[in-house]
């Protein structure tokens, strides 16, 4: 029943939204129902955003479709993810590029998140709770580097962590928009910018909030 679930909501995808058969096999091996907040179930497989406490939603699957086609998995061996959030998005990268690395500045969703991945039985996917503006340094260069918020300038930082000729994906804040923006790195920089679609994300937000 979750299976036939779980194929429904891809093929609702699909209808939207081309899929290429290695993200279609990814979103088909996990149980998005897992991810998705207490007493929202009934809501997991449709294509709609979901709250999911502290001012936090979880992205509509067509969303993570989107943004996971936008990244070019294949060939990638390493991702960095910027907002953890749910860990849904992690979960999906994780069927698709060797390791994957998430941040995630709210210690709660953190906790639920390692929580969900754990049940899914993912052993590729390293979390950390920090401010994700300044990237993982240990395990740099990324050769995918995600923002699933959205965020006015790629900090430097981040772009130093970003191996030469790999692609980094972030809903730019332009003027009073949003707009799913694709770089690749060369020479050092970030060039070849393609912006894609519009699109509304929760903001980066500065420092960590921890449990008390």
């Amino acid at each position: 029943m979750q299976s036939l679930k779980t194929a429904n909501m891809v093929l609702e995808i699909s209808k939207r939204f081309r899929l290429s058969p290695s993200v279609e096999k990814a979103f088909l091996s996990i149980n998005r129902e897992i991810f998705v907040p207490n007493g929202f179930a009934h809501l997991a497989y449709t294509l709609d955003a979901l709250p999911m406490g502290a001012s936090q939603w979880i992205s509509s699957p067509l969303t993570v479709a989107k943004m996971t086609e936008y990244l070019q998995c294949d060939g990638a061996d390493s991702v960095l993810e910027i907002g953890c959030g749910s860990g849904y998005q992690a979960a999906i990268l994780s069927k698709l590029i060797r390791r994957v690395f998430s941040i995630e500045r709210i210690e709660k969703l953190l906790l639920e998140a390692r929580t969900r991945i754990k049940l899914c039985e993912i052993a590729n996917i390293n979390t950390k709770l920090d401010d994700g503006q300044k990237g993982w340094s240990a395990y740099a260069p990324y050769d995918r580097i995600l923002f699933s918020a959205s965020i006015r300038e790629i900090p430097q930082s981040l772009i130093t962590q970003l191996s030469e000729g790999g692609i980094l994906i972030a809903p730019l804040e332009i003027d009073n928009t949003q707009v799913i923006t694709r770089f690749i790195k060369r020479n050092g920089i970030l060039s070849e910018r393609q912006e894609l679609e519009h699109c509304i994300f929760v903001p980066v937000l500065n420092g960590l909030d921890k449990e008390s």
